[in-house]
């Protein structure tokens, strides 16, 4: 699973059918129906457009997706949210994460050893605990679209929901960007042997992104310079 879960953050277009080639050419001795069980075992999907899913899919509540076209000029402007996994020794587990758009500053997260949605919730209000975002958006997934997460949004009425497209992450494409920083520069290098360690390494690590790692796309500045008005992003 934890040559799968480089491969699909390499290339989350890849589906069980390619993910099971790219095994075998490494040498693992996998067939497509034992890879296609592990996928759902640690909730991953091919990203690609799927035409209709999310009319025919009426077991949730649907929101518009708002950030089309939208300047994003300000912090809190656009909060986005979204789950992956954490490999641990002999096990996974689950960290979710509310990102601000403008400056890339992580606002809260949260790691779990199950999905269900408690822990998304519980960060959720940690987050708005700080501040108020102008829009929330987030994924179709069930934690994001259960009565108990939705009923934390819906106390702040200046909140606007927003939801991507069902299989397309290019929708929350900050977050995907985020999550492959946070495997390539602490996860994959570390290899967890318990859940503490993880807990803790993965604390030490979000702190320095949030306020020492420099992003090009923020001029070589701080998330949290720019999250706290330190310093102006210029676009």
């Amino acid at each position: 699973m934890g040559k799968m879960d480089k491969i699909y953050t390499d290339y989350p277009y890849y589906g069980s059918p390619r993910i099971t080639h790219e095994l075998q050419r490494n040498g693992e001795n996998v067939n497509h129906k034992r890879v296609a069980r592990l996928m759902n075992i640690m909730g991953i999907e091919a990203i690609y457009p799927k035409p209709n899913l999310s009319q025919n899919d009426k077991s949730h509540p649907i929101y518009p997706y708002l950030l089309k076209n939208l300047d994003i000029t300000k912090p809190n402007q656009v909060w986005g949210t979204d789950i992956t996994y954490i490999r641990v020794k002999n096990d996974w587990l689950y960290l979710v994460a509310i990102l601000d758009w403008y400056s890339r500053y992580i606002v809260s997260w949260e790691l779990s050893d199950t999905m269900e949605a408690g822990f998304c919730v519980h960060n959720l209000q940690n987050a708005l605990d700080q501040a108020l975002p102008d829009i929330h958006n987030s994924d179709q997934g069930s934690q994001f679209t259960s009565d108990e997460y939705l009923g934390v949004l819906h106390t702040q009425p200046t909140v606007q929901i927003s939801m991507d497209s069902r299989g397309r992450c290019m929708d929350n494409i900050f977050t995907e960007r985020l999550w492959r920083s946070v495997k390539y520069e602490e996860v994959y290098i570390k290899d967890y042997q318990s859940p503490k360690e993880a807990r803790l390494s993965l604390a030490k690590y979000l702190k320095i992104y949030n306020e020492k790692r420099l992003h090009q796309s923020l001029n070589y500045n701080t998330p949290a310079e720019i999250y706290f008005g330190k310093k102006t992003l210029k676009i």
